[in-house]
């Protein structure tokens, strides 16, 4: 790594990569229904930091999570159970499974059947889709804290190095992000767990 490479630029144009190659567009996911054991192939390729197991996903089923394989074949994975999937990949890191459940009835009501949905699985994986993609675009065009009074105070501090400097700039960047993502999960949990109270 380069000297102070490690700065809000840096942080802009890693966000920028980052919404380039998040989701799968819908297209692009496999169209033919798939085994168990590809399907875990599948996940674990497109989600690295995470590991599924055959036990994750059929616990997944078991407490309708997602929906069962269809006409309980093995071959029966299809193109909705991927989505399902895929987008429970995005809430397992920010809800617990009671939680996932609750956003997926929102939409989907019974999950074993796909007569009573409110919207389509594709319908509500593209949506996912463009709502990321804007939400990386406002997270790079946000101003994140005061940049200007965030150096001033880093000077004020008269750490040793600009390695120092940079290494605290970088910690309070990564504290800010943290302060975000803590707000926002919070945030999401008392909007799930508090809907059904509301009606």
């Amino acid at each position: 790594m380069k000297e102070n490479q490690f700065n809000m630029e840096y942080v802009k144009q890693t966000a920028e990569e980052i919404s380039e190659n998040t989701i799968v567009p819908y297209e692009d996911l496999p169209r033919y229904d798939l085994f168990l054991s590809q399907v875990i192939d599948y996940l674990n390729d497109k989600f690295s930091e995470e590991k599924y197991t055959n036990n994750i996903v059929q616990n997944y089923v078991k407490n309708e999570v997602i929906s069962k394989p269809e006409n309980g074949k093995k071959r029966g994975y299809t193109k909705d159970h991927l989505v399902q999937l895929v987008l429970l990949s995005y809430m397992r890191p920010l809800l617990s499974t009671d939680e996932i459940k609750k956003v997926f009835k929102l939409a989907f009501n019974e999950i074993n059947n796909g007569e009573d949905d409110i919207i389509s699985w594709e319908e509500a994986y593209k949506i996912f889709s463009d709502i990321q993609k804007d939400s990386f675009q406002k997270l790079i065009t946000k101003e994140f804290f005061d940049e200007k009074k965030l150096k001033d105070t880093i000077k004020g501090m008269k750490l040793k190095s600009e390695k120092e400097e940079e290494r605290i700039m970088l910690f309070f960047i990564v504290m800010s992000l943290i302060c975000q993502a803590s707000g926002i999960k919070k945030l999401v949990q008392n909007i799930v767990n508090n809907y059904d109270k509301k009606i």
